[in-house]
């Protein structure tokens, strides 16, 4: 099975300051540091260091679809550099007539450990049409495709299509921000939901059980619903059984959060890994505290570096 992940690509900027600046304010930043952003980018390069880990029966081919600015642009060409051959962006879609990347600033408050996102996007939408040609000839089949929720109602279009052409497909879908119209109807559509703490607070939700046990009785075709609460942990709910497991949050002595940057992300790659790598060896208990455990342990360290020895430590 490959894992094809459909979800926007930025260019980061992080300005680390001691604490987030007033209007109209002049404030020295204490670091700076640029990096490769977006949903399913960051899942992505997370799940190349577990599959790299892995023994081979559990490797599994990653593939990236998402709108890139010109193929000769400087930044296509080092997204590609930072990717390949573990992930494969043959499929991706090039803007021609575009030498700019979406991009993210960020304010990285050292004082509150928040961060401020101000993002810049001047690529157009991938449409259906373009979706249906990039993976026309993605192999092996059959795939999990893994949707970051963009644009839901594309989306949807999406994930219906795979439904007629690649029956034995797996889906699974990201609901995150709040008040973004459509991503219930695309969670309905899912094999597996990955909501986070935001986007169930905004719709009334008080915990993470709360969210998956009521969710579950709208999502008919949906299998497992994952939720994750920050500091509270994470739950699991598998609609068969009805069983909801939950994990604490992985916070060994001393542990001190430097970098919430993708933590979500990494949340997600760790459960996805579980799901396909070690589908049959693993429970859904030792899914969820790896990929707690694996968030845990990058909010620990700036960026995404060095996380493979996780899934060594969980086997």
């Amino acid at each position: 099975m490959s894992l094809v992940a459909v979800g926007a690509c930025y260019v980061d900027t992080i300005l680390t300051t001691p604490r987030y600046p007033g209007e109209d304010e002049k404030l020295r930043a204490t670091n700076i540091s640029h990096r490769r952003g977006g949903n399913c980018p960051n899942s992505l390069e997370v799940l190349q260091q577990l599959v790299a880990q892995s023994s081979p029966a559990a490797q599994v081919p990653l593939n990236l679809v998402t709108i890139l600015p010109a193929r000769s642009s400087v930044a296509s060409r080092q997204i590609r550099d930072a990717f390949e051959p573990n992930v494969s962006l043959d499929h991706c879609i090039y803007r021609e007539e575009f030498e700019e990347p979406a991009s993210s600033y960020i304010i990285k408050s050292q004082s509150t450990g928040s961060r401020t996102i101000v993002n810049y996007n001047e690529l157009p939408e991938m449409t259906l049409d373009e979706f249906v040609h990039a993976i026309s000839i993605i192999k092996p089949r059959p795939a999990w495709f893994h949707f970051e929720g963009r644009v839901p109602d594309v989306t949807l279009t999406c994930v219906r299509h795979i439904r007629d052409r690649f029956p034995g497909a797996i889906i699974s879908v990201e609901v995150e921000k709040p008040g973004r119209p459509g991503l219930q109807g695309l969670a309905v559509e899912a094999d597996v939901v990955f909501y986070s703490k935001g986007w169930a607070q905004g719709n009334g939700y008080d915990s993470a059980q709360e969210c998956v046990r009521k969710e579950s009785s709208l999502t008919s075709n949906t299998s497992l619903l994952c939720c994750t609460w920050g500091q509270d942990g994470a739950v699991a709910l598998e609609t068969k059984s009805g069983d909801i497991i939950h994990s604490p949050a992985y916070t060994p002595l001393g542990l001190q959060v430097v970098d919430t940057i993708g933590a979500g992300d990494t949340f997600i790659a760790g459960m996805l890994y579980g799901l396909i790598c070690k589908k049959d060896t693993w429970t859904l208990s030792q899914k969820l505290n790896m990929a707690n455990r694996l968030a845990g342990t990058k909010v620990a360290q700036e960026g995404f570096g060095g996380l493979g020895h996780v899934v060594v430590e969980c086997s």
